[in-house]
């Protein structure tokens, strides 16, 4: 059974508790909030032969079969290949599957996760399956960024805002779930996630306190001369390159608020607050503005897949970094 997550709680107790259930479903909010649980925990209740409660029961037919991943009524579409786009054949595939007879007398149900990755010809193929869903069938769309989604598939769904946790309830959930990591652990943990407690423990789990460590370390080596672009693009090899992308913008804008407001609780994180204040002080403001800009240009290439020379990036990245505290 899918996990069932405390800030999911008064969400769940609406849907379960529906007599009737929309066609087609749009679970849409923050990366790392457990939407792909919630829908499954969802599907697993549509489902199910015999539910018991809120919850699907878990020991008929329906629920075994879901739980071998034999349930002849249930469809599930992702990219084949992680961070790839869903092909439109796939889709056909999907739709083939909308228009057959249940074969278990009950329900079909559709999961799509992430709906995004679906281009325009994949998304267009979903469209008659979302406006006359063949039987007693049940969509139920995932996304993380529902504004790259085609109003024509946004506006045949029920759309359902999944809420992201409060920070006391993040850090109860985390401290339960990584009970040999320390306070500070956890609170360092949740700002590199946005707040985030499933990507906060996804993150640990690469490693990327220690990779936040390296990089954090080697811009300190960098600004005082101590290594060189070509040396750190070497060493930060293991770093996931969206990752060093993320912390460069967050510590470019950390800078400019400096820069306005001089207000030292606004530095961010304690591994960094000095070094943002160094170049804060030390910068034009004008020239941040610059290199955040290409920052932010490159992070979008890294997003979209580009193919980039990775040590030429970084090498480029660092050089502008390097000559920040120059162009005063």
């Amino acid at each position: 059974m899918a996990e069932a997550y405390p800030w999911h709680q008064a969400l769940w107790q609406q849907l379960a508790g529906r007599a009737q259930h929309a066609h087609a479903y749009l679970l849409h909010g923050a990366q790392g909030t457990g939407k792909r649980a919630l829908a499954e925990r969802l599907m697993a209740r549509l489902l199910c032969q015999q539910p018991n409660g809120p919850d699907a029961c878990g020991q008929c037919k329906a629920c075994l079969l879901l739980k071998a991943g034999s349930h002849p009524d249930n469809f599930v579409l992702q990219p084949e290949e992680p961070d790839k786009p869903i092909k439109v054949d796939q889709v056909r595939e999907l739709v083939s599957f909308v228009v057959q007879t249940a074969q278990l007398g009950g329900r079909k149900v559709v999961l799509i996760e992430p709906v995004e990755a679906m281009n325009v010809n994949a998304s267009n193929a979903l469209l008659k399956s979302l406006e006359e869903p063949s039987g007693d069938t049940v969509l139920l769309l995932v996304s993380h960024q529902p504004s790259r989604l085609l109003p024509t598939i946004k506006s045949r769904c029920q759309q359902i805002t999944c809420p992201q946790p409060g920070l006391t309830q993040s850090r109860a959930w985390l401290a339960a779930a990584l009970p040999e990591q320390g306070t500070e652990q956890h609170a360092q943990l949740l700002a590199l996630a946005a707040g985030s407690p499933l990507r906060a423990l996804s993150l640990h789990a690469q490693g990327v306190l220690e990779q936040r460590a390296l990089v954090v370390e080697g811009v300190k080596k960098l600004l005082k001369q101590q290594a060189s672009p070509s040396q750190l693009a070497e060493a930060w090899n293991g770093v996931p390159l969206l990752l060093i992308f993320d912390w460069f913008c967050d510590w470019a804008q950390l800078i400019l608020r400096y820069q306005l407001t001089e207000d030292e609780a606004g530095l961010g994180l304690e591994d960094m607050r000095k070094v943002v204040q160094y170049l804060a002080q030390k910068t034009r403001q004008g020239r941040v503005l610059e290199v955040q800009a290409w920052v932010l240009e490159q992070r979008q290439k890294v997003l979209g897949k580009a193919n980039l020379n990775r040590v030429l990036l970084l090498e480029a990245l660092l050089a502008h970094w390097v000559q920040l505290p120059a162009s005063r």
